[in-house]
């Protein structure tokens, strides 16, 4: 089997959703060598009429709150009970750090790895968090194109990916563990806001009155924030991704979000912004992987960066002059 397809095969294949096709094209989305890259982006305009039509919903949560648990349990109960085909994308900037990817989400999902009507792909790790975002921006699209209608995109890792992700979809749902001492601890504001909902995960057996306590402190927590452009007020449920409580609200409150915003017009104004906003990332992440493969920028930047660090010119003027070689 060829180790690259021609655009029509990809697109043929992707439209026809076949997975061993749609995993190819992602894989050569992924890939940073120009010649996959050309390819890719014919690939991506070529199915692009048939992509935009699902629910995109960022998942983030606090280290040991159980996203993939709660993944695979919500996912399945997207796939049985609202008869959806789900895609499952994920983010680990994290990951850069030891050169690894996070393959070992597919072991955690092991259920939705082999569901015929799910599609679970982890992303490599990469050389900067907005290569890995742009690759899953693009694979969004791809299996939006393929016929999913519904796409999840988790961030494994923690900080700038929130952000990331919340760029890229319709629905931001923040995972939250009770009885970790005090409930807000930690949490960043940033965060607080630019979650939809939030779902107070593993709420049963003992557990289950310290989730309705956490519940009462995050709602109380968000009536403090001023309401999104949105005009949509955070919702804060509990749920049990081990004895599947709680998935059926959560579901119910993303389709209460995307009634509203639609009928408000904001959902198509939000979608058109993303758009934008990865219009000018894909032209930053561009000059910059233009400025460093310049081969006069290789060259003299060592030299360069060395005076500056050791303060014989600035780092500005420097700047200025390495941005004239390109």
């Amino acid at each position: 089997m060829p180790k690259r397809f021609s655009t029509e095969t990809y697109t043929q294949g992707i439209l026809a959703g076949d997975r061993v096709v749609l995993s190819r094209a992602i894989t050569l989305v992924e890939s940073r060598l120009p010649s996959d890259q050309e390819l890719a982006q014919e690939v991506i305009n070529s199915v692009l009429p048939y992509a935009g039509h699902s629910v995109r919903i960022g998942i983030t949560g606090v280290p040991g709150v159980g996203k993939s648990t709660f993944i695979e349990a919500f996912g399945s109960y997207i796939i049985k009970e609202q008869h959806k085909k789900l895609a499952v994308l994920a983010i680990d900037p994290s990951s850069q750090r030891s050169g690894g990817s996070i393959l070992g989400d597919k072991t955690r999902m092991k259920s939705l790895s082999v569901n015929p009507q799910a599609f679970v792909r982890p992303s490599p790790a990469g050389k900067s968090l907005g290569g890995v975002t742009r690759s899953t921006r693009e694979a969004i699209i791809l299996c939006e194109a393929a016929g999913f209608d519904t796409i999840i995109v988790e961030t494994v890792g923690v900080g700038q990916s929130e952000t990331a992700v919340h760029a890229m979809v319709d629905f931001f749902l923040l995972l939250m563990l009770a009885g970790a001492g005090d409930e807000l601890q930690g949490i960043k504001r940033g965060i607080m806001e630019m979650a939809d909902a939030i779902a107070i995960t593993k709420a049963d057996g003992t557990n289950l009155s310290k989730a309705r306590a956490a519940r009462a402190e995050y709602l109380h927590a968000l009536h403090l924030y001023p309401l999104a452009a949105s005009g949509w007020a955070p919702q804060v449920s509990t749920c049990s991704a081990v004895e599947h409580i709680g998935l059926d609200s959560i579901w119910q409150t993303i389709t209460a979000y995307l009634e509203l915003t639609q009928e408000n017009n904001y959902f198509e104004q939000k979608r058109r912004n993303q758009n934008m906003q990865w219009l000018y990332a894909a032209i930053q992440q561009g000059l910059e992987e233009r400025f460093y493969s310049n081969q006069q920028v290789k060259e003299q930047l060592q030299n360069v960066a060395d005076q500056v660090k050791e303060g014989h010119t600035s780092a500005f003027k420097a700047a200025t002059e390495l941005l004239k070689l390109v």
